[in-house]
Formats: C-alpha cells, sequence, structure tokens
C-alpha cells in the first residue's frame, strides 16, 4: 500500500532545511509508520534532492513522525532554481512511498 492510504503529511521550509511530519490517520496505524519511515529510507527515497542529513523525531502521542531534512532545498528557497521544490512538493513525493 502506498504511505498516503495511512497518514498525510505537513511541511515547512526555512533556509536550506525542510521540516516534514507524516500523520497517522489512524493512531493503530503509527506503529507501522515508525517502523517502516527510518531516518535512511527517507533519505534513500530523496536521493539527490535531500543533500544532508535526515532527522527523525517520533510523536507517538500525536501519531506522527517529524523528519527534519538538511540540504534539501537547493540552497533554500530564495536561491533555488528548482521549479517548485519545496516543502509541499516533498511531502507529496513521500506520500507515494510504498508501505509493505
Amino acid at each position: 500500500m502506498l504511505l498516503r492510504d495511512l497518514a498525510h503529511t505537513r511541511t515547512g521550509d526555512k533556509g536550506d532545511r525542510s521540516t516534514l511530519s507524516v500523520i497517522a490517520y489512524d493512531p493503530k496505524n503509527f506503529a507501522l509508520l515508525e517502523k517502516h519511515l527510518t531516518t535512511e529510507r527517507v533519505r534513500q527515497h530523496y536521493a539527490g534532492t535531500v543533500l544532508g542529513q535526515v532527522e527523525r523525531y517520533s510523536l507517538p502521542r500525536l501519531g506522527a513522525l517529524n523528519f527534519v531534512m538538511h540540504k534539501a532545498l537547493g540552497g533554500g528557497v530564495t536561491r533555488s532554481l528548482a521549479l517548485d521544490a519545496h516543502g509541499k512538493c516533498l511531502s507529496a513525493k513521500l506520500l507515494d512511498l510504498v508501505i509493505e
């Protein structure tokens, strides 16, 4: 199944860093998200786009994971030559991730 079947996302961007939260529709699915959405898997999913470290913060009471992706915006939102490679596009791409 696709991640979009289990969760939705919220994003933010500042400088050359993007934050992305993945929030389970049903709290019962949080453990599944926590198991499959590792920092390495997220980094691999954004290979070539996210050039820096990926940090993950777990928020179990909210049923959410928060990812901070460094060097993710081509030098920064206002400096990037990429067309719309900001938070919302990054979150839409993550929702296409296959969860087994």
